[in-house]
C-alpha cells in the first residue's frame, strides 16, 4: 500500500468482503480494458517549487491548444481575468451551503444577485440557487412538470434539443418512471403540426423545446404556450443564456419553465467543467421549484438580510414530499456567472452577441464559396452556430484543421458538419480556416 493511503490491508479487505469482492481489480471490472492503466506511474521525486512548476508546463506542452470553431453546448467565450482573481479568495472559494445565514450574508447576498441576473435574463419570476449544469436542470423541470400537472404522465422533448440534454432526461425519465415522447424536426424547425398531434392524445405534461436547436437556428415558438397550456401542460425552454440578450426571451414565449447551462457566461470549457445549471419559474411553481432559493428580508433591526427560503428539501420535510434530493449546488460557478454579467452589462452582452454573430455568418458565406459544402437550412436565422453539409467525407478535412490548429467541422449523426464562432475568433483565423478547407 501507498504511504499515503488511510486504510490499511485489513480495512482494505473487510470493505472487499463487505461489497462481495475478492480485490481492488473487481472495482474495475466494468471497466474495458484499454481504458485501464497498466505498469507505474512515471512520478518525478521531490522538486523544488521552480522545477515542479517546469514540470508541469512540460506535461501542459504536451496538450493541443487549438482554436475552438466548435459549440454544441459548450461555448469558447471571453473570460474577463478579474473572474478568476475574485473566485478564487478563500471567502469564495471554500464556499458551500449558506445554511447558518448570520455568518453566511455575503454568499446568500451574490446567490441573490445571481438569481436576479437569471430572472433579467430569462424575463421569469423567481430563479432558483444554481443546479449541476443545462442537462440536469432540463431533467429536474421534466420531473417538475409531472408534479405540477399530477394526472399528466408524458414528457415531449423537441429533437431539436442537444443530443447530451436528450441523452440526460432520458436517463432521468427512466428511473422515475416518467414516459418521454419526442416532436421531429421538421425545415429546421420543431414542428408545431407535430406538437399539437402528440398533445392531443390529453396525456402530456410538459414539453422541453430549445430556444436555440442543436443546428444553431433560432426558433420561433409561436402558438406553442397556448397549445400546451390548453391542454394543461407546461412549456419548457432550453436556452442559451448569452443568446438571451438578444433574442426573445422564454418569458416572451409565455414559457412555464426556463433552463439550461451557465456556461456560455464567461466560464472556460475546462474538459467539460464545471458548469451551472440554471432553472427560472413563473410564480405559480416556485414551489415545485427543486434546489435552493435565496430571499431578501430585514433582520430586527431593520437592516436588509438574506436567508434561505421555501425549501422544499428533503434535509427540511418529509423526503417522499420533497421537491428535490439536490444536496449540493455550484455556487462558486454561479459566483462566475453573477461576476461576469455584473461586468458586460446589456450592453457587453450584446456586444458579444453581435460580434459572434458577424463572425458566423461570415464564415458560413465563405465557407458555402469553396464549393465544398451545401447548405441545409438556407434563409433559417442563425446567431453564432450552424450546420453544413460536407460533398466527401470530412475525416480528411478534420485531421487537417486539427494538424493546423482548429477545432472545427464536428460531424452530426445526420451527416451534417458544425461550425461555431464567438467573440473570441478573428478574421484572420476564420480565413485561415476557410484557406485550409479550399485546400483540401
Amino acid at each position: 500500500m501507498a504511504p499515503y493511503f488511510p486504510h490499511t490491508e485489513a480495512d482494505v479487505q473487510s470493505m472487499l468482503e463487505k461489497a462481495g469482492l475478492k480485490s481492488l481489480d473487481d472495482l474495475y471490472s466494468d471497466v474495458p480494458s484499454e481504458f485501464l492503466r497498466r505498469g507505474a506511474y512515471h512520478l518525478p521525486d521531490a522538486l523544488s517549487e521552480q522545477e515542479l512548476r517546469d514540470w508541469l508546463h512540460s506535461l501542459d506542452s504536451q496538450n493541443a491548444h487549438l482554436k475552438v470553431f466548435v459549440g454544441q453546448g459548450a461555448y469558447d467565450h471571453y473570460t474577463p481575468s478579474v473572474i478568476p482573481y475574485l473566485t478564487q479568495r478563500s471567502e469564495f472559494l471554500t464556499a458551500y451551503t449558506p445554511y447558518q445565514c448570520e455568518i453566511s450574508q455575503g454568499t446568500l447576498r451574490y446567490i441573490f444577485e445571481y438569481q436576479s441576473m437569471i430572472c433579467a435574463l430569462t424575463g421569469m419570476d423567481i430563479s432558483n440557487a444554481s443546479l449541476y449544469d443545462g442537462p440536469t436542470a432540463a431533467a429536474e423541470a421534466m420531473k417538475m412538470s409531472i408534479s405540477c400537472t399530477r394526472k399528466k404522465t408524458r414528457v415531449l422533448l423537441s429533437k431539436g434539443l442537444l443530443p447530451h440534454v436528450i441523452k440526460v432526461v432520458e436517463t432521468y425519465a427512466k428511473f422515475h418512471g416518467v414516459e418521454i415522447g419526442y416532436v421531429p424536426v421538421m425545415n429546421g424547425q420543431t414542428c408545431p403540426n407535430c406538437l399539437k398531434a402528440e398533445l392531443a392524445k390529453d396525456d402530456v405534461a410538459g414539453v422541453i423545446v430549445p430556444s436555440i436547436n442543436r443546428y444553431g437556428i433560432v426558433e420561433d415558438h409561436s402558438g406553442f404556450a397556448d397549445a400546451i397550456h390548453a391542454e394543461k401542460g407546461l412549456l419548457i425552454e432550453y436556452c442559451d443564456p448569452s443568446a438571451l440578450a438578444v433574442v426573445k426571451t422564454p418569458g416572451e414565449w409565455d414559457a412555464d419553465i426556463a433552463v439550461g447551462d451557465g456556461q456560455p457566461l464567461g466560464l472556460p470549457l475546462c474538459y467539460g467543467g464545471p458548469y451551472v445549471g440554471f432553472m427560472a419559474v413563473k410564480k405559480d411553481y416556485m414551489r415545485k421549484m427543486p434546489g435552493r432559493i435565496v430571499g431578501q428580508t430585514a433582520d430586527k433591526e431593520g437592516r436588509r438580510a438574506f436567508v434561505l427560503t421555501l425549501q422544499a428539501r428533503e434535509q427540511h420535510i418529509k423526503r417522499e414530499k420533497a421537491t428535490s434530493n439536490i444536496c449540493s449546488n455550484e455556487s462558486l460557478m454561479a459566483l462566475w456567472v453573477t461576476i461576469y454579467l455584473s461586468l458586460m452589462g446589456p450592453e457587453g452582452l450584446r456586444e458579444v452577441n453581435r460580434l459572434s454573430s458577424d463572425g458566423a455568418h461570415y464564415l458560413y458565406d465563405e465557407l458555402v464559396k469553396t464549393g465544398q459544402f451545401e447548405e441545409v437550412f438556407p434563409g433559417k436565422p442563425f446567431l453564432k452556430e450552424f450546420v453544413l453539409k460536407p460533398k466527401k467525407f470530412p475525416g480528411l478535412m478534420q485531421q487537417k484543421l486539427e494538424k493546423a490548429g482548429y477545432f472545427a467541422a464536428l460531424d452530426t449523426e445526420e451527416g451534417y458538419v458544425s461550425f461555431c464562432v464567438t467573440e473570441k475568433r478573428t478574421k484572420a483565423e476564420i480565413d485561415e480556416l476557410v484557406k485550409i478547407i479550399k485546400e483540401g
